[in-house]
Parts: structure tokens; sequence; C-alpha cells
């Protein structure tokens, strides 16, 4: 789920930022409540910036998209005295990965690690309150459940978003769902964030069709996009090709049922939870399945407890404290933490098909992994072929299937095309990737002052844990300290067992104990004049 510029975004970008001939005037000043100013030594606003009337005042915090991971950050932010957030998400309701929620199966990480319990285990945002709202905490207690299913998470991440909502009394601060965010300036006169943005639910000529946010620090989750390898692309984009992502899967499941065979392509949990799903519902005999894999083995995910401390603020403060070139070679090694398969789905995947050499004979059903598809093409209708290399015998082979399922993964969305007037104050690695420090902030130069705060962008700083939800209240809630300057959130000194490195071999040393306080906006000595819909 993404607040991703849509395809106007050029053309808002090379609009003015104001109607021709108003005069130019600045955002809505800081309030003198704001979180971020009872922290500052600057001047607070005088009798001038009082002539606001209803105005609202610039947000301390704008999120851009609505996935887990800003739902977080409102959910612990809701908590914070007198912080102004809002989150823009152009979806018109929360959905999680709608096309994945297969029935029975699970989250990989314990119920624990919901929107903010990890950070806060008495918010009334958290999974058990949810349960208890719906009056179901007896029987999930009952049950004896450490992992939920998707679908319940998806459910009350729902019900988060919808409590949440956009706040009483008009102030623009909450969720709004429905809301492009089509670009980002950073004002250097008056110390802000404008967020232009569209109304997707409105016909584009509406007068309040679009209309532009201030803030002084921004949130940008805009989640992840289905990754396609590119021999398969021009067969995915074709409308009639039946070439699909995973992540579209439940919405083509019955037109994959009726094919007479079907090729799963990727060896993660997403392409093994769909062979499963697709090898029970289809008749025995009759089963027409390919699953296939460039992995040298249909592996399983590494899930020991010392193997999870990977997933903790502890590793996380290692691998950003190492140099740039041991991050990348470390990275791409670690794949059976985060890329494999758990050890239920590959027992269920082994006992299905053990059930069906009862009587004789084997399933319809091969898997093989070492290989990769050189290329693809469509044969007549509805058909295609794949050429296929095995890369330990160095052999090439043909493979004609009636549909593809490409469980080949997501990729990082780029924030580039989001902030292009941005990018020559982001301060990059020795790879041209954005430099972000240890409190999750893009690393800028002088000429932006406002913080840009990133939540799943950063494996290549982060490591392994940057897109796992285990970690995501602990990172909303180091980016509200930062921003209020003081540990609203107590966060633990220790979190694992293991010592990475050997700085605290002789004595765990704990991070720094307090977080550095975010400089506001200097306060602007006029009132705006905002275009119509410039709040929601």
């Amino acid at each position: 789920m993404t607040a991703f510029e849509g395809p106007d975004a050029q053309r808002r970008r090379s609009a003015p930022a104001y109607p021709p001939g108003a005069p130019r005037v600045p955002p809505p000043a800081v309030s003198t409540t704001s979180m971020a100013s009872a922290a500052s030594a600057n001047p607070q606003p005088g009798p001038a910036t009082q002539r606001f009337g209803r105005q609202p005042a610039p947000y301390d915090l704008a999120g851009i998209g609505v996935g887990p991971f800003n739902l977080s950050l409102a959910a612990l932010g809701q908590g914070v005295p007198r912080l102004r957030l809002a989150c823009f998400e152009r979806n018109p309701a929360f959905h999680w990965h709608p096309g994945l929620l297969i029935e029975g199966s699970t989250l990989q990480v314990p119920f624990l690690a919901d929107l903010v319990t990890m950070a806060d285990p008495s918010s009334p945002w958290s999974f058990l309150r949810y349960l208890r709202a719906h009056d179901r905490l007896f029987p999930f207690y009952v049950a004896e459940r450490f992992h939920i299913d998707r679908a319940e998470y998806d459910a009350y991440c729902r019900w988060v978003s919808e409590g949440l909502g956009a706040a009483p009394g008009g102030d623009g601060t909450g969720l709004h769902f429905g809301h492009r965010v089509d670009a980002v300036r950073w004002d250097p006169e008056f110390g802000v964030f404008e967020v232009d943005y569209t109304r997707t639910g409105e016909p584009e000529d509406s007068p309040t069709a679009t209309g532009r946010a201030h803030a002084r620090h921004l949130a940008l989750g805009i989640g992840t996009a289905p990754h396609v390898p590119g021999p398969l692309r021009p067969l995915a984009e074709a409308p009639e090709t039946p070439v699909i992502h995973s992540a579209d899967y439940l919405r083509h499941r019955e037109t994959l049922l009726a094919a007479d065979h079907v090729t799963v392509i990727g060896s993660g949990q997403s392409g093994a939870e769909i062979l499963l799903d697709l090898l029970r519902r289809r008749p025995r005999g009759q089963e027409g399945l390919h699953w296939l894999t460039r992995s040298a083995a249909f592996a399983p995910m590494e899930y020991s407890k010392l193997g999870l401390e990977h997933f903790t603020p502890d590793y996380t403060r290692y691998f950003h404290g190492l140099s740039e070139p041991a991050r990348d070679v470390l990275l791409p090694r670690q794949w059976q933490l985060h890329k494999a398969v758990d050890h239920e789905t590959l027992a269920a995947i082994h006992d299905e098909l053990y059930r069906r050499t009862l009587g004789g004979g084997w399933p319809d059903a091969v898997l093989v992994p070492g290989v990769r598809v050189r290329t693809a093409g469509r044969i007549g209708p509805g058909r295609v072929e794949l050429h296929l290399e095995h890369v330990e015998q160095n052999e090439r082979t043909t493979l004609t299937t009636d549909a593809v399922v490409l469980a080949t993964g997501y990729r990082e969305r780029s924030f580039e095309e989001l902030l292009p007037t941005l990018a020559p104050a982001i301060l990059r690695d020795a790879s041209g990737r954005p430099r972000i420090d240890g409190r999750y902030r893009l690393v800028t130069d002088s000429r932006v002052r406002g913080s840009i705060f990133v939540q799943n962008a950063e494996r290549h700083t982060h490591g392994v844990g940057a897109p796992d939800l285990g970690l995501a209240a602990h990172r909303s809630a180091t980016i509200l300290n930062t921003l209020s300057g003081r540990a609203v959130y107590p966060l633990p000194t220790r979190t694992a067992f293991t010592t990475f490195g050997l700085r605290g071999a002789t004595g765990h040393t704990p991070p720094p104990a307090g977080p550095p306080a975010v400089q506001p906006a200097r306060t602007p000595a006029a009132p705006p004049r905002t275009e119509a819909g410039a709040q929601s």
C-alpha cells in the first residue's frame, strides 16, 4: 500500500506553486503548543502569528503512505501529547497484501509483532485490544496461537486505521485515505515541506480535487512493488497473457485452477504457499504443476532462537555501524533469514505429495531447484513457453505451460520521483544510494532543515530487519522520540543475548541515553492563503 505519485505528477510539479497573480504567502505558523517548539530555544510566535483564525498550523509530521509501518507510527503518535501528525494514502481504505490472504496462511512473526506492543504494550491499538473489542479474547486464549492468520492481521490493521481515522475538529490530523501524494518540496524560507496531493475519489476538474499540506518533517512509507524479472516482463504486462505476479494470486485463483498446467516460479514463502494451495485444490493425478527456482534448494527459513536475534535493535545498530563494503558483502549472505520457506509449509507440501502416492504412482507435480528462466514467449492463445537453464548442469530445455505465477518477491519503491527537487540535497554513499542515519533519517545537506524519515527503505544501511513487522513499533518509537527530543517511549538498551561485534564482547555497551532533538522550522511572520482544499 502506498501513496506513490500517479501519472499526472509531472504536470503537478511543473505547475506554479501558487495561482497566477496571487502573492506568495507563507504556510501556517507553528503552534505555541507544538511538541517540537516546546523543545526549542527558538523564539515563540509573536502577535503577527496569532492572526490565523481557524487556519491549521503545519503538521509536525506528515506520513506518505499508510501501510503497517506508517500505521504503527500513527498509532503510537496518538500517545504523544500535542503531536500534529497526518498520513496520506492513495487507496480508499487499508488493505495489506489482499492477493496473498490465502486461507490458513499465517504471519511468520508472533502476534506480539503488532503495530504497537513492542514499544507500548499498554497501547489501545494492540492486537489484544483488538481481540477484546471483538469479543474474541477468550477464544484466542484457548486456541493457543502464537502466529495469527494473515487475514486476521489485515483485519486488525484495518480496525486500527478505522479507529484512528481523521481527527475530530477538522484540523487535518489523522489518516487520509484516497489522497495520492503527487510531489513534495522543501520551502527554505519558512522551513516546511510542501506536500501536494490529489483526492482520488473526486473528478480531476473539481476545485477540491487537489490540495496542499505543510509539514516540518516527513515519514516516507511508500512500501514495496512486485518484482517481475526482465525476461518475463513483456508477458506479464500483456493483458491477455496468463502470467501474473503472486501479489494478484487470489484474484486469478479460479482461472489458474481451470488451467491444465501451472508453473510457479520462486521458492520463497509466497511461492510455497501458492504451490500448496493449488496442489490441495487440484484433482489427484491431474495436478499439472511445476515449481521452479534458481536457488540451489527449496530451503527452510533460519528460525532458530539465536538466529532470530538478527531481527533485534541490537543487531540493527551493529549492522548500521559496519562499513558500507562490509554491509554490502554481508546482506546477500543472509538470504535464508528472510527469503526461504518456513518448515511447516515445506512439510505440508511434502505431506500432500506423499498422500497422493497412496494407491501407486506419483503426482503430476515437478519441483526443480537450480533453474533460471532465460527467455519466455507466447505460443498460440493462452500458452507460454519458458526457456530454462540449469545452472549446475549447464543444460537448457523448454517448458510449455498454460499459466505462470511469479513469486519473485518485491523491491523497495524509489522515493526519488516523489522528491525530485530534494534529490540534490540528499547525501549518497559510494554506490549512489541515500545515506540514512541511525534514527532512520535521510542524511541531507544544510539546504533542508526538516527531517525525512524512511520506513522499509533502509535495508542497505540497517540490515535484514528493515522490512520485518517485529521491528515496526521500535522504529516508530525511535522516530517519535527523535522528533520529541526525549524518550516519549522508553526503549530497551539491550535486546539480544548475542553480542554482535567485539566492542561489546567484554560487556554490553548500551546505545546513547537520549535522542537528539530535531530543530523545528523557523516560525513565519504572517498567515497563509492556501489553495482550495489545501487541508483535509
